[in-house]
């Protein structure tokens, strides 16, 4: 992506509820609110909030899509908050500095029941949609825990595989180091093609969550990088 067509992207999604972060007082992910870091530059992420030791470099650019990058906060302290990052292992977080993102609160989350293999999407703590969906096989479950969006991936063909889009989670398979051309990474996609052989209510995908194509695509509507995901 060129410089031109990165800050028509970045400005795109700082544009709306984006807050100053001097200005905001984000605090850890409730059942109502949460808030998104959101990149705008690439940006050193240390392991305590303070700028000591080496520190990694986290891109403002999706890996898969290109677009723009917005981190889930866990944590906040003066100057400073904790993010969910986007790589292995699954709860990897890092501190990074409020003057170097803009923070954007979020209304919305994603809950996902393994057991009951149901998608629960909130606003404000409360259901609003919530449908069926193909969960990890037990040979290659899918994760538990606290994640995030990672990219929104529209895809080429809305009758593949994966549907009209994939939403890359934060999360990583456990069991498999790499699987669809990525690190192990699961998504929560669509459905079509060969994986529409495998009912909704079944535990038959390789970590990934499959919903309806038609769910998918709200999804994708409704959600941004950044938005809470709890896998139970």
């Amino acid at each position: 992506m060129g410089r031109r067509a990165l800050a028509v992207a970045l400005a795109a999604a700082t544009a709306g509820t984006a807050t100053p972060a001097h200005a905001a007082q984000p605090t850890a992910p409730s059942g109502a609110r949460a808030w998104i870091a959101q990149l705008v530059a690439p940006t050193p992420a240390w392991r305590h909030p303070r700028p000591e030791g080496s520190a990694r470099m986290l891109s403002p650019l999706g890996r898969w899509t290109g677009g723009p990058v917005g981190l889930l906060v866990l944590k906040a302290r003066p100057g400073w908050v904790q993010v969910r990052l986007p790589n292995r292992p699954n709860r990897a977080a890092a501190w990074i500095s409020a003057d170097r993102v803009v923070l954007r609160p979020t209304r919305w989350r994603v809950e996902i029941d393994v057991a009951r293999r149901q998608v629960t999407a909130l606003r404000d703590g409360r259901p609003v949609r919530r449908f069926g969906a193909v969960v990890g096989a037990p040979g290659t479950p899918t994760p538990r825990g606290r994640f995030a969006i990672y990219e929104v991936d529209r895809q080429p063909n809305p009758f593949g595989f994966l549907g009209p889009v994939a939403l890359h989670l934060t999360a990583h398979s456990a069991v498999l180091d790499n699987y669809g051309g990525g690190p192990g990474r699961v998504a929560l996609h669509g459905r079509g093609g060969a994986s529409l052989l495998d009912p909704l209510g079944s535990a038959a995908s390789h970590g990934c969550i499959r919903v309806d194509s038609a769910r998918a695509a709200w999804l994708a509507r409704v959600l941004r990088p950044g938005v809470p995901v709890t896998i139970r």
